[in-house]
C-alpha cells in the first residue's frame, strides 16, 4: 500500500473542464479549453503544493461527472465541492455517495443571476439540513449587496459556511462594505470561513491593494482562512502566473505561523484531508 502524500499546501479553489460537455442555461462564463486533473496536479507539484480542492464550475449546472471522476482517480490528493439540484428526490442518497467519493461541500454559485434562488424554500431548507447532518460545507459566491439575504439563513441552519474570494466585497465600498463587515463578524464568531483567493476580482490588477482586507481578516480569525489560486482563472487567463497567486497572499501575511495555518492546517481540517 502506497503512503499518502505529505501535505505541503492545499489549493482550495480550482476548476477542471471539458469543452464538449453540455452547458447549463443562464451561464456567465464558459470553458475555453480542456483542463484535466493531471494538468492541475502537475501545476500544483511544480509549485510545491501537494493537495487541491476542485470546485464545480457554474456552467455545468448539477453535472459533476468530470469532477467526480477526478476525485475517484486521485482520492489522496483531491477533494471537491459540487453543485446539486435541491429538488432531487434522491438528494440525500446522492450526497452520501458523493461524500464517499471525496466531496466535502455544496456550492451555491449565485453570482450574476437574473434572480437568486429562494433560500427559504422547502428544497433549500432540506439541502441546508442535509449539509449540516452530512458535514458538507456550503460554499457561497454571491454579489455583495445580496449576501445579507442569504448568509443569515445559511448560518441559522447550522451548516458550515465558506465564502469565496475574500467574501466578494464590492470594490466600490471596499472594506466598508456591509457584507465585508458582516464577514468579519462571522469570522470572529467562528461561524464563517473565507478563501483568500482571486484578488483580481476585487480590482487588484488595476491597483487596488488587498493588504487592508488581509489584515482585517487575519485579525478577525486566522484559523478560519484558507488560500486558493482560482486556477485556471476563467476570464483572467494569461494575465499572471500560478506563482503570483501564491506570492500575492503570502507577501501580505508576514507571520510564518499564520501563513502555514492558512496554507496547510486550516484547509486540512475544513476539507477533511488526512
Amino acid at each position: 500500500m502506497s503512503e499518502k502524500p505529505a501535505i505541503t499546501g492545499v489549493d482550495c479553489h480550482a476548476h477542471i473542464m471539458a469543452v464538449d460537455l453540455p452547458l447549463a442555461p443562464e451561464i456567465h462564463s464558459r470553458p475555453t479549453r480542456d483542463v484535466d486533473a493531471e494538468e492541475y496536479l502537475a501545476v500544483l507539484g511544480s509549485h510545491g503544493i501537494s493537495h487541491g480542492v476542485l470546485i464545480a464550475p457554474s456552467f455545468y449546472g448539477a453535472n459533476n461527472s468530470l469532477l467526480l471522476d477526478a476525485l475517484r482517480r486521485y482520492p489522496d490528493r483531491l477533494r471537491g465541492t459540487v453543485i446539486v439540484d435541491p429538488s432531487s428526490s434522491h438528494l440525500e442518497q446522492e450526497l452520501l455517495q458523493m461524500r464517499e467519493q471525496g466531496v466535502v461541500g455544496i456550492r451555491l454559485n449565485w453570482i450574476k443571476k437574473k434572480a437568486i434562488p429562494n433560500i427559504d424554500s422547502a428544497d433549500y431548507k432540506r439541502l441546508l439540513a442535509l449539509a449540516k447532518d452530512l458535514d458538507l460545507h456550503i460554499e457561497l459566491f454571491l454579489e455583495d449587496h445580496l449576501q445579507e439575504l442569504v448568509v443569515p439563513k445559511i448560518l441559522a441552519s447550522g451548516a458550515t459556511l465558506v465564502l469565496d474570494h475574500f467574501g466578494n466585497p464590492d470594490p466600490k465600498f471596499g472594506m466598508q462594505s456591509k457584507s465585508f463587515q458582516n464577514t468579519l463578524h462571522g469570522l470572529a464568531d467562528g461561524k464563517v470561513w473565507v478563501k483568500l483567493s482571486a484578488p483580481y476580482r476585487l480590482g487588484f490588477l488595476e491597483g487596488i491593494s488587498i493588504q487592508g482586507y488581509v489584515d482585517a481578516l487575519v485579525a478577525a480569525n486566522p484559523k478560519q482562512l484558507v488560500w486558493a489560486s482560482d486556477w485556471p482563472w476563467l476570464s483572467y487567463e494569461n494575465r499572471f502566473t500560478y506563482a503570483d497567486c501564491i506570492s500575492w497572499i503570502q507577501s501580505a501575511i508576514p507571520n510564518t505561523k499564520v501563513w502555514n495555518d492558512i496554507l496547510i492546517n486550516n484547509p486540512k481540517s475544513l476539507f477533511h484531508f488526512e
